[in-house]
């Protein structure tokens, strides 16, 4: 009886009465009484029951991986679409909402299986009348299935057991976004970003621990080289408006994405800092991409029911945004995108930008910080003496804390017209062009006058980091004139993607191809040991 009332309650709160929902619709977590979360199979008999009977849906897959999973991706839209054509044709906003990135971190993969239902066969079918969504519950589809208990200790045991982290050939997939080595990686992007060009992409996760006062956070995609007005509208636009009318629809509290440590500052605390910025963060990545990106983290230590039900009211809420706004989104979008075209054209060899960062605090500080409560006391005597700190289990709001969410340059480089890449680095080529990147071959000898970068150091870290020991060079630019050939690769920083290139290619980038090793082979083989050595990729200035 307490499980049938229990099951009531959450479909309830998820916009359905019992009685109106077959089993076949329901998902592991509310056939369980929230004790399991669902495996691969559970996912896709969930999908087929779901795409039953309705004309709003269709399925591809974005990809196969390593142990031949499909990896399912739900187009809905009224009236249905199938193709990017038909999307592009429709002149609708597409927003993409991705869970399971991370196979411990199960309410995103949850979540989104009860969105599907409620917009396919409940009652928001409405927020298809403006946009098309792409749902992507169960990214890491191999890990999801190596399912172990004492895995995420803090998510409190809720579920007794979850997936892995890493995707089955060992990579974190959230910090593929530059080298690009899993099968997952290069399926997203070639086969879902770059034919569909989301307006807005959504990254489902849960924290590590960090005891704050939110039932979520969030952050937007930190733009860094990129253009700033994506980042603005969704800072100051799209995710107050989230968080207003999720505290009022559903009582929720959520806030900036953020850690703190009191064995730094003491307590009570004065600062929060958030995650990184390099666009090896796929979030990040679109603020180099000239698109929108939100980042969502459930409350670890919260139960799974609590962590669906946010993760769901903050997806909701967004959609709910993204359906009345979307049009101005993408016309935010659109011109940032020019602008960084035009930015080419007009101050290519002449501005610079920011290639290596520092995490700034923001001029605003969070006016009320809600985070549990800490006790403070002396310990003199037993183990160690010093200051100790308790968790109380009460939230309260700590004033005017300090917020490290920004990014300052470090180093920069002046942003070219373009570079030229030699023939002998094809491999180079065919990376960017996995990013999307155009890029062309020379059909005839041409002359370039801009810079070479002189390397008089290449550093390999310590300890490896996704399988690499990530590299940096010190060195310098020079002017010079060079001559290529035709076979050589011609990179026109004046398209879309001018800011990721950038990013990609400058080699004392603090997340570019040199950092991923793409260039130590080169450097070694040219004694960099010994002898200044000069980066192969050519930024120029003018092509004659």
């Amino acid at each position: 009886m307490r499980i049938c009332y229990f099951l009531f309650l959450m479909l309830s709160v998820f916009g359905l009465a019992a009685q109106q929902i077959s089993k076949d619709l329901l998902t592991t977590p509310e056939l369980s009484n929230y004790q399991k979360t669902s495996t691969y199979a559970d996912v896709q008999r969930f999908i087929d029951a779901v795409m039953k009977d309705s004309d709003k849906v269709t399925k591809f897959s974005m990809g196969t991986s390593l142990e031949g999973k499909e990896i399912p991706v739900l187009v809905l839209a009224n009236p249905k679409i199938s193709t990017p054509a038909e999307a592009k044709a429709s002149g609708k906003p597409i927003i993409y909402v991705q869970g399971n990135i991370h196979s411990g971190e199960v309410e995103g993969k949850e979540a989104v299986q009860i969105l599907l239902r409620e917009i396919l066969h409940g009652d928001k079918a409405y927020l298809l009348d403006n946009q098309i969504i792409l749902f992507v519950p169960i990214y890491n589809t191999d890990s999801n299935d190596k399912m172990d208990v004492e895995r995420r200790t803090s998510q409190e045991d809720s579920p007794k057991e979850v997936g892995m982290r890493a995707n089955s050939q060992g990579w974190d997939l959230n910090r593929d976004g530059i080298k690009m080595e899993a099968l997952e990686t290069r399926g997203l992007f070639q086969n879902v970003i770059i034919p569909w060009d989301p307006a807005l992409f959504v990254d489902l996760h849960t924290t590590n621990g960090t005891w704050h006062g939110y039932s979520l956070t969030w952050a937007p995609s930190y733009h860094t080289a990129g253009e700033k007005a994506p980042y603005d509208y969704t800072w100051d636009n799209i995710l107050p408006a989230v968080v207003k009318n999720v505290e009022e629809k559903d009582g929720l509290f959520f806030g900036p994405y953020g850690y703190y440590y009191t064995n730094q500052e003491g307590w009570p605390i004065t600062s929060i800092y958030t995650y990184n910025h390099h666009p090896r963060y796929l979030v990040n990545q679109f603020g180099l991409r000239n698109r929108m990106a939100i980042l969502s983290e459930a409350f670890a230590h919260e139960r799974l029911y609590q962590r669906m039900n946010s993760t769901y009211a903050f997806v909701r809420e967004i959609l709910e945004f993204t359906n009345k706004n979307g049009k101005e989104m993408m016309q935010i979008n659109a011109k940032a995108e020019a602008d960084a075209i035009q930015m080419v054209k007009e101050q290519g060899g002449k501005v610079s930008k920011g290639v290596r960062f520092e995490m700034v605090a923001l001029e605003e500080k969070i006016p009320a910080y809600r985070t549990y409560n800490h006790l403070v006391y002396e310990e003199t005597e037993g183990a160690r003496p010093g200051t100790r700190y308790l968790r109380k289990p009460e939230i309260i709001e700590i004033k005017d804390v300090v917020n490290y969410a920004a990014f300052n340059p470090t180093v920069s480089s002046i942003l070219p017209k373009g570079y030229i890449i030699p023939a002998a680095f094809a491999n180079i080529a065919e990376h960017l062009k996995i990013q999307g990147v155009k890029v062309t071959k020379l059909d005839k000898n041409v002359r370039a006058t801009g810079q070479v970068f002189t390397a008089t150091s290449l550093k390999l870290a310590q300890r490896p980091f996704e399988k690499h020991m990530m590299a940096e060079v010190e060195g310098e630019y020079k002017s010079a004139t060079k001559k290529f050939s035709k076979g050589d690769y011609w990179v026109d920083l004046a398209q879309p993607l001018a800011n990721l290139i950038f990013y990609t290619l400058e080699p004392q980038s603090d997340d570019g191809l040199v950092t991923w090793n793409f260039f130590d082979e080169h450097f070694k083989k040219n004694g960099i040991d010994q002898k200044p050595v000069e980066y192969p990729v050519f930024k120029y200035f003018e092509l004659k």
